[in-house]
């Protein structure tokens, strides 16, 4: 006779035990740690709900989900927000569907209008009466798979891209690493970027916070110039994986090609410190930052995502318009003064699940 699944909401207590489920599963992402909730619920005050399973007093399944909450305009489960992937983790389907059960049953005591799961599933839920259907998707999540060291990629890349990492260097583009010391600077570069690409800014207390709770698995690479930060990036690490989820250039430097010198550090870095893969994060096919990790030698992979919502009740309609009014903000947010990006960008950006 089968143990009996126990699921238990986590807390702090239960976080070794949680990292070290997290650490032992296969082509895990860095997202699926404790300290990406502990971060958000620090720097945004988003309840976090971390759903483990046990069965024999033994971790065999966990989902990660944090609530995101408006006033009555918002109100729903995320596994996981501001990041591409953090779904469920299980040993098997048996688990996940427990676990799944689980976070139902926590949708409906909070009311929850949508649970949204990013990340693969033993049981795909493809009817439109099933609780869980795929959302659909036209981004993929770009992955390269690294050698042995960082001679052996460097040695792959084709001579174009190699020559613009060297050209970087030669108009004096220096890098660094930094720790929590280097937040100030990634966020200068950082705010920029974003306003200039019409989206609300992060608060810089995510940044600290992240840099705090995951230790030695984060690091920031800074390029300079002339003194000055002019390109910076945020990785995060498990055993077998280094990701990027924030890069960012001022563009009056772009001539100087700073973000070759940059990425190229951080691959360096995940190969000569024995990880097997390198995820540069989510694009849209044949989109500008798709060519540009393309050419990296990073292939598209599915980034399968799941909502309570099914398609037939987002409706086409109601997605095209959403499309139209997002593109209009863009627009509009682009163009308006820096102080005031910066001042109402993280009150707006701590609502925004991607």
């Amino acid at each position: 006779m089968s143990a009996t699944i126990k699921i238990t909401a986590a807390t702090a207590t239960d976080q070794p035990e949680w990292d070290s489920f997290v650490r032992s599963y296969p082509n895990v992402s860095p997202y699926h740690f404790f300290g990406w909730g502990e971060a958000i619920t620090q720097a945004y005050g988003h309840d976090k709900i971390y759903l483990l399973a046990r069965q024999d007093d033994e971790v065999v399944g966990v989902l990660p989900m944090v609530h995101l909450k408006f006033s009555f305009l918002l109100n729903e489960l995320i596994a996981l927000p501001f990041c591409d992937v953090g779904g469920c983790l299980a040993v098997n389907s048996d688990v996940e569907g427990r676990l799944l059960a689980e976070a139902e049953k926590w949708g409906e005591q909070l009311n929850i209008k949508n649970i949204q799961l990013r990340g693969s599933l033993y049981n795909k839920f493809e009817t439109t009466d099933a609780t869980f259907t795929p959302i659909e998707n036209d981004k993929v999540r770009m992955l390269l798979t690294l050698p042995h060291s960082s001679e052996a990629l460097l040695t792959s890349f084709k001579s174009k891209l190699r020559s613009q990492v060297k050209k970087s260097e030669k108009n004096g583009v220096v890098f660094r690493w930094a720790g929590e010391d280097g937040v100030d600077s990634f966020y200068s570069v950082f705010c920029n970027n974003m306003r200039d690409l019409g989206s609300p800014v992060h608060s810089k207390k995510i940044f600290q916070a992240i840099m705090n709770n995951f230790g030695e698995n984060a690091r920031i690479g800074l390029t300079e110039f002339e003194g000055q930060c002019i390109g910076a990036g945020l990785i995060l690490s498990t055993d077998k994986q280094t990701s990027i989820p924030w890069a960012s250039t001022l563009r009056q430097y772009n001539r100087l090609a700073p973000n070759m010198l940059l990425y190229w550090n951080c691959l360096k870095y995940a190969t000569d410190n024995n990880k097997e893969i390198f995820d540069f994060g989510r694009s849209t096919k044949n989109k500008g930052t798709f060519r540009f990790k393309e050419q990296w030698g990073a292939q598209p992979a599915p980034l399968p995502w799941y909502s309570t919502l099914n398609n037939t009740q987002q409706g086409n309609g109601k997605k095209m318009a959403k499309v139209s009014v997002r593109e209009k903000m863009t627009d509009i947010w682009s163009k308006i003064p820096l102080p005031f990006a910066n001042f109402f960008g993280p009150q707006l950006r701590k609502y925004i699940n991607l």
